[in-house]
């Protein structure tokens, strides 16, 4: 062996020479920027005389003498000084003599005179002739102690933590996890080296980790709160958990890159908060949202629908709305407690198209649900019903038959909720919901919670809605029944006649037409309008109609039958009304008529244009002292008069001008029509949808 280098111990391999499999191409043997340069490790090697035969250039910064001053030097003599030489020889011999290897701390003697201790690792060689020497590999005692402490550290914070810390190759692989992570996975460490986390936790979204972490592989920039959801092996039953995340590129102190480091927080906790959160904050716009669009008017089945229309998608897939059948008569269900109950379906409606809308009873349709369906429980009960997870033994009490369970099962139908709607102490129906497939999750007590809030709400506008129905119902009946049947024949004239009641819920019961018989072949034809509504309105009107026909038949003037009619209305409380009165005498060709505060009628001559008839107005009945005047009016044959109540003309955005020139058009649009078809069209042409008035319309026709 020559000076200077080392003899040689392995079998001549690359890998005993230090080669780095693997490593990146080019490397040397220990890299750049390792361990040992951090340490600052010397090799010093000596022979069986004590001579340095090999000084490495770390030797010379620990020891502060350059090779040519150390090698062929004695070791003792160079750096031990006096007092210790004596145990370095002993310490020296042992090594040569018995091949055992020594390791400590032992003080050595720097060149500028100080005495330094330093961490020695003593080894015997032996080369190809069989000549010993010993290897001593050094480090500075304070650079190994702070590694030592850094380490130690490392190890308690990796082995301690309450957060998750993996390290991956640069092929992603793990070659580190703490036990925190272990806990977290499920699984043991050693069932994670080796392995990418795509394979160790399939039920966790690992490719977006893994992208992340070759990001920082490729970028050196951190990735910090990366989001995870998923399940894992250590909480299977315990639904989704969260993570965040943190990756970190590892280095060597040259820049060569050994992996990614990853922290791992478990999350779940704040995740499933945020979520709760959030759905309160969807909950309470959804209550707010059904405070505006449910009730919007009084009918029923409209109700029915804005409930329905809310609730879906937010609430549930499909839903539908069933009233009990008795209510919408206002009568007390007559079903017993636990028997079948006679539903009616006002709304049905899906998010999404889906068989299961297929399999709900139309909206209009009457059923008889059996006591063993779910929603017969729910209104005999009046509490919610939940079927969380629907099986193959539920669907037969939720669909109305086997057909229909068959469609709500191609559907995917899995969970089902229904809920009573209850106003003023009363059951009126059900607010069936279901999820199918677009929406996993099952219903839960919350959902529960807040499909009985909706249900209540909308049960208030049903229960008013079914109230103001039956209320409108009753007035536009007695009306109908004050109303005279269709128009008699009469010498010298055809009338045709049309009463419509108000779309609104109340808005019924003033308006009146009439064709009165009188002496000598005369004729009178009357419309009138008492102002209000309801089943007031209407009384009042069916005793003005009599005090008319009265009136009338005493051939009285239209003047003077004004004047009693308003006497008659002062001493009705609260009633005002409005009237034209005219008398046809077929033999004169003419009309008398007179008005009080009403809406002057159009005359269409047969060779003529149409025209408003220009009458004095006078004042409504029942303001009192009122003057009333009879125009004489020419009505020849062919002519044609129309009389009709403001209901038909008025509404909120056009002027009452606009729309009485609008009429005249129209009436001179219906000069080839018959008196039936006239008083269609006008109806069809100027009645708009949701009129707020009733309307009462005559048209009559002079005949030869």
């Amino acid at each position: 062996m020559t000076a200077g280098s080392f003899p040689e111990t392995g079998t001549g391999t690359e890998e005993g020479r230090g080669g780095v499999p693997g490593g990146p191409e080019g490397g040397t043997a220990f890299g750049t920027g390792g361990l040992l340069d951090v340490l600052g490790v010397a090799a010093v090697v000596v022979d069986a005389t004590g001579r340095i035969v090999l000084w490495s250039p770390q030797a010379e910064a620990l020891f502060g003498y350059r090779a040519d001053e150390a090698l062929g030097q004695y070791v003792a003599r160079l750096i031990v000084g006096e007092e210790h030489r004596a145990e370095a020889m002993r310490l020296f011999g042992e090594v040569l003599s018995r091949g055992t290897t020594w390791a400590g701390t032992f003080p050595v003697r720097h060149k500028d005179g100080t005495t330094r201790r330093l961490e020695f690792r003593n080894m015997r060689l032996t080369d190809a002739v069989g000549d010993l020497y010993a290897l001593g590999i050094v480090a500075d005692r304070s650079a190994v102690a702070r590694v030592e402490t850094e380490l130690a550290l490392s190890d308690r914070l990796v082995d301690q933590s309450p957060l998750g810390l993996a390290v991956l190759d640069t092929g992603l692989r793990y070659v580190l996890v703490n036990p925190a992570l272990e806990r977290f996975n499920g699984l043991p460490a050693a069932l994670h080296l080796g392995r990418r986390p795509s394979e160790v936790l399939p039920g966790v979204d690992a490719a977006a980790l893994e992208a992340a972490a070759r990001r920082v592989l490729e970028t050196g920039k951190p990735l910090l709160d990366v989001q995870a959801m998923g399940e894992t092996p250590a909480d299977p039953d315990g639904g989704e958990h969260a993570w965040s995340v943190s990756f970190y590129r590892l280095e060597a102190a040259g820049g060569r890159v050994l992996g990614v480091a990853a922290w791992v927080v478990d999350v779940t906790e704040r995740h499933r908060a945020d979520a709760a959160a959030d759905r309160s904050r969807r909950r309470l716009a959804l209550v707010a949202d059904a405070s505006a669009r449910v009730g919007t008017t009084l009918e029923v089945e409209r109700t029915a629908e804005e409930l329905a229309s809310v609730v879906v998608p937010a609430l549930a897939d499909i839903a539908a709305v069933d009233v009990l059948d008795s209510m919408l008569t206002l009568r007390r269900p007559d079903a017993p407690e636990q028997g079948p109950a006679l539903f009616r379906a006002l709304a049905v409606r899906a998010g999404h198209e889906t068989e299961a809308l297929a399999a709900a009873d139309p909206p209009g349709s009457v059923a008889l649900y059996g006591a063993e369906r779910l929603v017969t429980r729910c209104v005999q009960t009046g509490r919610p019903v939940l079927v969380p997870r629907v099986g193959a033994e539920d669907l037969p009490r939720i669909a109305r038959g086997p057909e229909a369970a068959g469609q709500l099962a191609r559907a995917g139908v899995h969970s089902y909720l229904a809920v009573p709607l209850i106003a003023r102490g009363e059951v009126l129906g059900a607010l069936d919901l279901k999820r199918d497939r677009h929406n996993p999750l099952p219903f839960d007590a919350d959902d529960v919670l807040l499909a009985v809030e909706l249900a209540a709400r909308a049960a208030v506008g049903i229960d008013n809605a079914r109230w103001y129905q039956n209320v409108r119902n009753a007035a536009v009946t007695l009306q109908r029944s004050l109303l005279p049947g269709d128009p008699p024949d009469r010498p010298g004239l055809e009338a045709a006649a049309r009463y419509q009641p108000a779309q609104a819920s109340s808005e019924v019961g003033g308006d009146w037409y009439d064709v009165i018989a009188l002496p000598d072949e005369k004729t009178a034809l009357v419309v009138g309008d008492v102002m209000g509504s309801g089943i007031e309105a209407a009384a009042t009107m069916g005793r003005l109609r009599t005090a008319t026909r009265a009136f009338a038949d005493l051939d009285l003037s239209p003047t003077q039958v004004l004047r009693h009619l308003d006497r008659i209305a002062v001493g009705l409380e609260h009633s005002i009304a409005t009237c034209l009165f005219a008398v046809h005498d077929p033999r004169r060709g003419r009309c008398r008529i007179a008005n009080a505060g009403h809406l002057p009628p159009v005359r269409l001559p047969a060779d003529g244009p149409a025209e408003l008839v220009g009458l004095s107005t006078g004042v409504p009945l029942g303001v009192g002292g009122g003057t009333f005047r009879t125009a004489r009016v020419p009505f020849l044959p062919g002519d044609r008069l129309v009389l009709f109540t403001d209901g038909l003309i008025e509404t909120r955005d056009t002027a009452i001008d606009d729309r009485l020139d609008l009429l005249v058009t129209l009436v001179e649009a219906t000069r080839g029509l018959s008196l039936e078809e006239s008083c269609d069209r006008l109806l069809r042409e100027l009645r708009r949808p949701g009129a707020a008035d009733d309307v009462a319309l005559l048209i009559a026709r002079s005949t030869r």
